[in-house]
């Protein structure tokens, strides 16, 4: 495997800074603990920035896309080209992402990490919202080679990190769009953590029982051919996809960055698997927006310990659920820095009322009798 030179990431573990949080949201005007997951969301924050005073700042997503060669085996329910056509849907402003990141005011870019077309073609050329960065025209056919050669996933990994070095801000949303790419999603998982591959895979853009069925005996075919690969950069190269591999080192350059990463569904927590393999330590960083119903994306969330905001049934990408769910971390940082404290509102804690209590006077009933 080429030369790769990782970023390590920091210790965000801090006892004494996560008390100090706990002791200013135990104070907020409420019962200790009642805004539940939105208190130990601004713990976290507050660890990722080692600051009492969270906050977000320019966030950014970047939609990387690639094409996959793994899909001229009929393992998608939809032809390669889409590929290249939601990348022009993205440019137009027209996709899911572009609605949500224009609605909560998120800098949003898309990557061409390997995607099998000449945008050129199509009048594309110096688009302020498209950032080139192909590899080259989608990766190979990882049943008859590996996806990608060694040198190629290093150049993608290398890229990635390159843009997460470019980023202003303090908040990373990794989107994708890569027809075929829930199929390197569960070759990754399968591979990476042992799982059967048919606990990994789905009907990702729809397919039906026949073409599930087909999906896993091709993907079974694959795993055979890339038995003998067992490092995780290997793994990378063998199974996994241009824009994944990108991803994965946009993760980690962002995690060393002590930037948040919020995760969206099934393909960015591949990336972020692959991405804790190569450097442990960067899952602290990630916020898990929402669990995908792809059936891989359980078993990728268990094997990273990961806890989502949300469950709203969702499997579309592009960073969708990341999207949605980047509300509640605002929400999180206004709590502890804007709510007031009881000693602020004048409101008595629970512990003085009880105190108060204990020096009422003692009335006795029984009228001297």
């Amino acid at each position: 495997m080429d030369r790769l030179t990782l970023p390590t990431v920091p210790n965000i573990d801090n006892p004494e800074l996560a008390a100090k949080l706990q002791y200013l949201l135990d104070d907020k005007t409420k019962p200790p603990g009642s805004l539940g997951r939105l208190e130990s969301l601004a713990i976290q924050i507050g660890l990722i920035q080692g600051s009492t005073a969270p906050k977000i700042e320019s966030p950014h997503i970047r939609v990387f896309a690639a094409d996959h060669g793994l899909t001229k085996h009929g393992t998608s329910a939809f032809p390669s080209e889409v590929t290249a056509q939601m990348v022009l849907n993205f440019l137009n402003g027209g996709a899911a992402i572009n609605v949500l990141a224009r609605q909560h005011n998120i800098e949003l870019k898309v990557v061409d990490a390997g995607v099998a077309t000449d945008f050129a073609e199509f009048g594309v050329t110096n688009h302020p919202q498209l950032l080139d960065y192909k590899i080259r025209m989608g990766s190979r056919d990882a049943l008859t080679e590996p996806a990608m050669s060694s040198e190629e996933c290093v150049q993608a990994l290398q890229a990635g990190m390159e843009i997460a070095k470019q980023l202003e801000g303090n908040l990373f949303i990794a989107g994708e769009m890569g027809i075929g790419n829930t199929s390197a999603a569960s070759l990754l998982l399968a591979k990476l953590e042992d799982v059967p591959v048919a606990e990994c895979i789905g009907r990702g853009t729809g397919l039906d029982d026949a073409g599930l069925q087909h999906k896993i005996k091709v993907l079974t075919e694959v795993l055979q051919r890339h038995e003998q690969v067992t490092t995780p950069l290997e793994i990378l190269a063998a199974v996994g996809g241009l824009e994944i591999a990108m991803m994965a080192g946009a993760f980690i350059q962002a995690a060393s960055d002590r930037r948040i990463l919020l995760v969206d569904g099934f393909i960015a927590s591949s990336a972020l698997l692959v991405a804790e393999r190569l450097v442990p330590g960067v899952v602290k960083f990630a916020i898990f927006a929402h669990h995908s119903v792809e059936p891989g994306h359980s078993k990728m969330l268990a094997a990273l310990n990961a806890d989502p905001l949300l469950g709203f049934n969702m499997r579309l990408g592009e960073g969708t659920g990341a999207a949605l769910a980047y509300p509640l971390l605002q929400s999180a940082c206004a709590i502890i820095n804007e709510m007031a404290s009881f000693s602020d509102a004048g409101i008595s804690t629970q512990s003085e009322s009880r105190s108060q209590e204990d020096m009422a006077p003692v009335i006795d009933t029984n009228d001297g009798q």
